[in-house]
């Protein structure tokens, strides 16, 4: 096989690796990627995960790639870097708290691409082709050598976000309709972003717009069909949220073949169809009745909008209380959660662990509400619509509400975001054994402990200009 320059090679995969990472944290949240690759069926097996995302994994890659060399003689792929495009596909491994998509090609012979597996996430289909178009690139930059490399393959993974919803979106409608549907994908995203951004008369869009193959529109239902001669263009954004109104709050659904508004359908729908639903400053979109992403602000992400905290749930576990005190305060916190964001408004949610309540300024109660009992939960539901924090005891009792959360500014603060998130930074660095959950009103929930947003950790920062390190597997099992 051709000998490829070492010097290049790590500047391939930092590339790659840069643009993975930036990409999925704008698309999901902080996000991670490492990669496994051999440049022939007789060479080593290199890894490089700058970030460390496989740690804890070391035993599982020693059974499957170290003890067991099958790996290697699965294709009989002789190295031929014109057919760097003919990749066979190695699918994900199944690894707890990771995505991974890996394959087989001429120029490179194997490699196997990983991130975080969020918890969140709507869809795990376009993560999976993010990383099905690393593996892409990767074999198309090794193809071209040195000479000929662009750089281009970070960028084009760092801005990959509408063309990942896009593959998945196509991967499923070839599946369901086969490859002659008339339904173009991109203008359909386009549109829907551009109608998600506009407002009428001050008041973001509600509603289902439904995209369905032409020649499935006669399975329809039509409560209200528009004239061949007058029916609206999906392009024209501000004319199909003005037709929204029609539909928002209702089981009806606005109805287009891709180019046009058809008019206004039944609940039923065809055999294959995207909806977009809107739900005021964010939405999602759908592929029959599975979600596929969520869109808000213009740009697509991976997010529910629907907390599962799985941050506070292991927090609370690993702390000092017994484990039924901890599942059912997990259980409050999330119902206040969950009320808040189906209210949409944002509130703050403070879990002292301590044993004596720690001293918060605000509306002290006397006695303190037991949160165990239906309606005094629901009454906790809606003074959480109070401007302040509401103050939890381990004993799982309400302590207080309107309460005031004071700290001194440190270098953890984000800047970009707003006075109830930095005060619970800021509350939670200075008083131990605190958890708080900041709600907002139009972004995910955040977990935050010891002035940290738990949610938003990530051990390294990628830098766009550094290579990074290549270690062969066999030594990083054994360390």
């Amino acid at each position: 096989m051709c000998r490829i320059e070492q010097s290049f090679l790590h500047r391939c995969v930092s590339d790659i690796l840069n643009g993975l990472s930036e990409g999925l944290t704008h698309f999901s949240g902080p996000s991670k990627a490492a990669v496994l690759f051999s440049l022939g069926p007789k060479e080593p097996l290199m890894l490089c995960d700058p970030q460390n995302l496989l740690r804890g994994h070391e035993l599982i890659f020693k059974a499957m790639f170290v003890d067991n060399e099958q790996w290697r003689y699965k294709y009989n792929l002789p190295y031929d870097k014109t057919q760097f495009a003919v990749i066979y596909p190695e699918k994900d491994l199944g690894l707890a708290g990771l995505l991974s998509y890996g394959g087989y090609s001429g120029s490179l012979f194997y490699q196997h691409w990983f991130t975080n597996h969020h918890p969140d996430l709507c869809s795990t289909g376009p993560t999976e082709r993010w990383l099905e178009h690393a593996v892409w690139r990767f074999s198309h930059d090794l193809a071209n050598d040195k000479d000929l490399y662009t750089g281009i393959s970070g960028y084009f993974l760092r801005e990959y976000a509408t063309h990942a919803v896009r593959d998945h979106i196509v991967d499923e409608m070839n599946m369901l309709l086969g490859w002659d549907t008339l339904i173009r994908v991109y203008p359909v995203l386009d549109a829907i972003l551009r109608i998600s951004e506009t407002r009428e008369e001050g008041l973001w869009p509600e509603g289902q717009l439904l995209i369905v193959d032409p020649t499935m529109v006669d399975s329809l239902e039509f409560l209200v069909k528009f004239k061949d001669s007058a029916r609206p263009q999906l392009a024209n954004n501000k004319h199909v949220r003005k037709l929204l109104l029609s539909v928002e709050q209702s089981n009806r659904r606005l109805v287009s073949d891709g180019r046009s508004i058809l008019g206004v359908c039944s609940i039923k729908l065809p055999p294959f169809s995207i909806c977009a639903d809107f739900k005021g400053r964010y939405g999602f979109l759908k592929v029959n009745k599975s979600r596929v992403c969520s869109f808000a602000d213009g740009r697509f992400g991976s997010t529910t909008y629907n907390a599962k905290l799985v941050q506070l749930e292991e927090l609370l576990l690993e702390s000092d209380m017994e484990e039924a005190d901890s599942f059912f305060l997990f259980k409050i916190a999330t119902s206040l959660v969950h009320h808040a964001q189906g209210r949409k408004h944002g509130c703050t949610v403070v879990l002292d662990l301590n044993k004596k309540p720690t001293p918060i300024s605000g509306q002290k109660l006397s006695p303190s509400l037991d949160l165990r009992r239906p309606y005094t939960l629901n009454l906790a539901k809606s003074l959480a619509k109070v401007d302040g924090a509401l103050h939890i005891g381990a004993d799982r009792h309400l302590h207080g509400f309107a309460c005031l959360l004071d700290g001194r500014a440190f270098s953890g603060e984000d800047l970009a975001r707003g006075a109830r998130y930095n005060s619970a930074l800021r509350f939670t660095a200075e008083h131990d054994n605190i958890i708080v959950v900041v709600v907002s009103s139009d972004r995910p929930v955040s977990v935050i402990y010891q002035g940290v947003d738990i949610r938003g950790t990530c051990d390294v920062n990628l830098h766009g200009t550094c290579t990074f390190p290549q270690v062969e597997l066999q030594q990083w099992v054994d360390k």
